[in-house]
């Protein structure tokens, strides 16, 4: 594998009044590390860090999501605060087809042939060729380094396979906020959707804050079936991109429920700018603009006007944007995750009538049809990656610690108890979506800190068990 340095970065962590210097330095690997006849490589991005490393040092392995691996790096500041604690050298690795690691550049998106090597499976077999081109490097000039794999979200699914798939390469994984049991049959479809509300309704004090969201999409509905009410709208909300068909009022729904979604996740206790540029508690902020909101409901112009006002919290809560725009997340690629959700990573998600959002059943064939007409593929099987995985069959795992808010949608996809003496789950009651990865700072709960601990004492018990003890005169490595 060929490895060369490319540039300097400076990762301002957010949350964080601190700037770490990381080398920008690029891997050769294969774009198909499965079949002997596709032999195309690409350069798959990773960034650095050896300001605190020594010699028996371990590597602290960021497997990379659903975007720019910058975008991780700096809402993972707590990986950089235990580092001087290991003396680890840390590592961010960009997932293949997202960022600038595209294995056939501006090609990559364009025809199934050329997307087809974008995989859970593709990128875990990546991050194992990292590891050997840094094992390769003067870090391993004394022998292979022990790797502690950290991820969140989709990051934290990938941070436990590898762990499971490649345990010679990887000693041990923090996986925070990992929804590695959001998959068919598993977790109820619902569940997701719930929690969601269930945010909702706990953050006001004198209403119930999902009430008035719930009454939102009838309102909308109504108002825009016709064109001028589509174009009201457009101009009401100041939307970026206006609505003049019914396909636009339906992606419409989708993003101002993706961004509902989003600020639950992350409804962290300080200003944010993972999903956007957020106040503290954004969901609580958004729901004390909703007070009173039984007094516009009369008028449905009136109301979808007032819930606009509150929801352009999270597309202007600094007043600096001249419109709104409640699509994709900078950094983040919906594009690819959406390619991923139609191949290997099926998560049945549905609304039920008790949820804040529109009723939605779970329909896997209409999911396929769609997935058909959108990337010319379908699931070859719903339930791919348990069959990959294990699913919930954990049992002969070891060294992972799950770790899931409750304030976090995903949590209920999530490992939410200790499955063995060596795998673990931590409960974080007043936490966002891996709230645990992010920076400390003065406004966290006791109980990201306890998990914080937790994943330090972790770490400290994997490398004694990894380094030499005798026992009876031999030498034991575990």
């Amino acid at each position: 594998m060929k490895t060369s340095f490319l540039s300097f970065l400076v990762i301002s962590l957010v949350g964080c009044k601190c700037d770490y210097i990381f080398q920008t330095q690029y891997a050769e690997v294969p774009v198909d590390h499965f079949s002997y006849t596709n032999n195309h490589t690409f350069k798959v991005k990773y960034l650095i860090n050896d300001s605190y490393w020594s010699d028996d040092g371990p590597i602290f392995f960021y497997t990379g999501n659903e975007g720019s691996i910058e975008l991780f790096a700096q809402n993972s500041g707590f990986i950089m605060e235990l580092a001087p604690k290991f003396n680890a050298l840390v590592v961010f690795c960009e997932h293949r087809y997202y960022g600038t690691s595209l294995p056939y550049g501006n090609l990559s998106y364009t025809k199934p042939e050329y997307l087809g090597f974008l995989s859970s499976e593709q990128a875990l077999h990546d991050f194992v060729d990292v590891i050997d081109v840094l094992q390769q490097s003067k870090y391993g000039t004394n022998g292979p380094l022990p790797v502690i794999a950290f991820g969140g979200s989709y990051g934290g699914m990938l941070s436990t396979w590898i762990r499971l798939k490649y345990p010679a390469s990887v000693l041990g994984a923090i996986a925070a906020s990992a929804p590695i049991w959001q998959f068919t049959d598993l977790t109820p479809c619902g569940i997701f959707n719930t929690i969601v509300t269930n945010v909702y309704s706990s953050s006001a004090k004198d209403y119930i804050c999902s009430d008035a969201i719930r009454k939102f999409w009838p309102a909308l509905r109504k108002v825009t079936k016709t064109p001028d009410g589509k174009a009201w709208l457009s101009s009401d909300w100041k939307l970026c991109k206006n609505i003049t068909k019914d396909d636009d009022v339906q992606s419409f729904v989708d993003d101002i429920s993706n961004a509902l979604v989003n600020l639950a996740m992350a409804n962290y206790p300080y200003p944010s700018t993972f999903l956007g540029d957020l106040p503290a508690y954004p969901v609580n902020a958004l729901c004390e603009r909703l007070e009173g909101f039984q007094n516009y409901t009369k008028d449905d112009k009136g109301y979808i006007s007032f819930i606009g006002k509150a929801v352009n919290i999270y597309t202007n809560y600094s007043g600096k944007a001249k419109c709104n725009d409640f699509g994709d997340v900078d950094g983040l690629s919906t594009n690819g995750w959406d390619y991923q959700t139609c191949t290997e990573m099926v998560m049945p998600m549905c609304s039920e009538q008790e949820d804040m959002f529109e009723t939605s059943p779970w329909d896997f064939k209409k999911f396929s049809a769609d997935c058909v007409k959108k990337w010319g593929v379908k699931p070859r099987n719903p339930k791919e990656v348990i069959l990959q995985y294990g699913g919930q069959n954990l049992k002969y795992a070891s060294n992972i610690v799950f770790s899931n808010g409750l304030l976090d949608p995903w949590s209920g996809g999530g490992v939410l108890s200790n499955i063995s003496r060596t795998v673990s789950a931590i409960i974080i009651p007043e936490g966002a979506h891996h709230l645990d990865l992010r920076s400390s700072n003065s406004a966290d709960p006791y109980s990201v800190k306890r998990a914080r601990k937790f994943h330090a004492d972790s770490i400290t018990h994997w490398l004694r068990r990894y380094h030499y003890e005798k026992v009876d005169g031999e030498v034991l490595r575990v």
